[in-house]
């Protein structure tokens, strides 16, 4: 008995049992559609992770006041470590750096007409827009030359834009921040979460004088509350990051067994640390499918057992005109990987329209690679072989004169 006639009875024993081949496959096609499907939801997550993390600028540095030094110096001198707008131009000068922007932050209340609600306002320079990436959809930014008269203007978010100026043009409209009067000079472009929890589309920003002068009046005016920093395509982040931490040291006359007054976080750590997590998610949700499939591979088991049962008068008149255990053993183990294949195949089918459905909504893209194709196929094979030798095995070591005795 030849490959190709095997198959053939394997075929002819399933078509026999229709409705039980059908009810078995169901297990595997439920399996391989889960697997199939959660590991293209993981896959499709870590890319959606990595490309949202890449647009939020994983070259990005953030520098704060405080650090390991900061509560032993508010203990002995009563101070508290800060950084200052002159760290920031002190950093913009680093080759390391293609730039650095200072930002002062606060929530103030805003309104317009009879519209109001508080929310977070950044006072800026020109180069943050650079840095961060933001675009203009309408309108300009503020200059320079706005930064030092302290020139009460604002670029605002669609979203506040939209709250407060409802289908009217923003442009030179006010909008008032702590009842201080902004004029609006341009509108940002998209929308979505950045590095910081805040929506772009949700800004208010201010020249970072006009938001010292104004808002967040301090004695220091100098004082910002963090720098962001962007290093350079070509030079390794880290590089960059020591030169920020020996530049600020320096200026701020740290000794060199003293510890920083100043932290700096790194984007890429965080972004390295979020890929790790959607790995293991990606890693549960496949684990999760694969249980489904162990459980469909127990039910084939068990079909192909009562299977033997039944057919062991079969099985001795097959033996009894000249077929040897073998070729039983391989035609029941046909029939299980023959289930477990055109289920896996089914399976594949049915994760790719339900990938196309939740791709179709708009919110998220799933796409089925050729590689889980192939891992959901292998494994289908494999779980057919698996849970289907037992029952093929016990086939093939039975002895005809009981089979043929067998009621």
């Amino acid at each position: 008995m030849n490959f190709i006639q095997i198959l053939i009875e394997s075929f002819r024993s399933m078509a026999a049992n229709r409705l039980r081949t059908a009810l078995t496959m169901l297990g595997i096609i439920i399996g391989i559609a889960s697997v199939v499907l959660l590991l293209a939801i993981g896959d499709s997550m870590q890319r959606f992770i990595g490309k949202e993390l890449q647009a939020l600028g994983t070259n990005m540095v953030y520098v704060f006041p405080g650090g390991d030094r900061t509560a032993a110096q508010r203990a002995r001198t009563g101070s508290v470590a800060s950084i200052s707008s002159s760290d920031a131009q002190a950093l913009n000068e680093l080759p390391s750096l293609t730039g650095a922007a200072p930002a002062l932050q606060g929530s103030f209340k805003l309104s317009a007409g009879n519209e109001s609600s508080s929310s977070q306002v950044l006072g800026v320079t020109p180069a943050m827009f650079k840095i961060r990436n933001w675009k203009l959809d309408q309108g300009n930014l503020f200059s320079e030359a706005d930064v030092r008269s302290a020139a009460r203007m604002v670029v605002i978010g669609q979203k506040v834009a939209d709250q407060f100026f409802y289908k009217t043009d923003p442009l030179g409209r006010y909008l008032r921040i702590e009842n201080v009067a902004f004029q609006v000079i341009g509108v940002l472009a998209g929308e979505g979460k950045q590095i910081d929890g805040s929506d772009i589309a949700e800004l208010v920003l201010v020249p970072i004088t006009a938001a010292s002068s104004n808002l967040i009046r301090s004695p220091f005016p100098q004082n910002v509350h963090y720098i962001a920093a962007q290093g350079r395509p070509d030079m390794a982040l880290n590089d960059a990051i020591e030169d920020i931490k020996d530049t600020l040291r320096n200026r701020h006359r740290i000794r060199l067994e003293d510890p920083d007054d100043f932290r700096v976080q790194n984007m890429a750590s965080f972004a390295e640390t979020a890929n790790k997590i959607s790995a293991g998610v990606a890693l549960l949700l496949g684990l999760i499918g694969a249980i489904s499939l162990v459980v469909g591979g127990i039910g084939i088991m068990n079909i192909m057992l009562v299977s033997v049962t039944e057919r062991t008068r079969e099985i001795g008149i097959r033996m009894a005109i000249g077929a040897r255990p073998r070729h039983v053993l391989l035609q029941f183990l046909a029939e299980s990987v023959v289930i477990c294949v055109a289920g896996g195949l089914i399976g594949v089918a049915i994760a790719m329209g339900g990938a196309a459905a939740i791709t179709a909504t708009g919110k998220f893209d799933v796409y089925l690679t050729f590689q889980a194709v192939l891992v959901a196929c292998g494994f289908a094979t494999a779980v057919g072989v698996f849970f289907g030798f037992y029952p093929a095995r016990r086939a093939s070591r039975l002895l005809p004169v009981d089979c043929l005795r067998y009621e």
